[in-house]
């Protein structure tokens, strides 16, 4: 740990001082011995220093990080944001958009659905684009695959019915329980259950899964908003804030 500190200080002095004032590798090792002991003694004298120059560098880090999030949102913009396939709600004409990598098996996701709910409530501004993104194991890609099979064969209405009641399911789902899930909502239970294992249906999860990891998102709830990428569950009032700033 001393080692790791003392190296990261003595890089980040040398990074942020006058690039001139001497090459270190340029010493004789006493010299160098020299000039270490003296980095060292004033540590020592001074270890506050210390946890300026790792805030420093975190928030380098995070700024490097922030950078690189927005070239890759740019560089994914249509994928993200304008894909063709992924369900829109809220106002499809919002001058911001609000992008969710969402499972169904995720708790968290559970409870960002009420907060997601309110920020539209508040605000008749929001675009809502639903990626369908299971991570959680194969119940969470049956109902994925139901959910996509659902919005291809009847359309948006149903797509967000079946949605909102596969959020709120408890258990395993089986065929069975599926049918009497597409029944309970007058849909055409067949003709979903048929879908369900088409190409054009796995081809959408496959494509929400190159996607995230392209974005560095490995976990549910994720979402992207303008330039930036939230990675966990938020409440409405903190959603409604960064919106406002993506406003500007």
């Amino acid at each position: 740990m001393r080692h790791w500190v003392l190296s990261s200080v003595t890089a980040l002095l040398l990074a942020t001082g006058p690039a001139a004032a001497f090459d270190i590798s340029a010493m004789s090792d006493a010299e160098r011995e020299t000039f270490r002991k003296e980095i060292r003694d004033y540590l020592l004298d001074n270890p506050e220093v210390i946890f300026e120059a790792v805030q420093i560098l975190e928030q380098r880090q995070q700024q490097a990080q922030a950078a690189a999030e927005k070239d890759v949102i740019a560089a994914n913009a249509t994928a993200i944001f304008d894909d063709g396939y992924s369900w829109v709600g809220g106002n499809p004409d919002g001058d911001v958009t609000l992008v969710e990598f969402m499972d169904y098996r995720c708790s968290f996701c559970r409870r960002a659905v009420p907060e997601v709910d309110k920020l539209l409530a508040n605000d008749g501004n929001i675009r809502l684009v639903i990626k369908e993104f299971p991570i959680l194991g194969d119940q969470s890609v049956i109902m994925s695959r139901f959910a996509i099979a659902t919005h291809q064969v009847a359309g948006d209405e149903a797509y967000k019915q079946v949605h909102d009641v596969l959020m709120a399911t408890n258990g395993d789902v089986n065929d069975a329980r599926l049918r009497r899930i597409a029944g309970d909502l007058g849909l055409d239970a067949d003709a979903i259950m048929a879908q369900m294992d088409a190409p054009e249906v796995t081809q959408i999860i496959a494509r929400n899964r190159d996607l995230a990891q392209s974005l560095n998102i490995s976990g549910t709830p994720s979402f992207v908003v303008g330039d930036e990428i939230l990675r966990g569950f938020l409440p409405a009032d903190q959603m409604e804030l960064i919106v406002d700033d993506k406003r500007g």
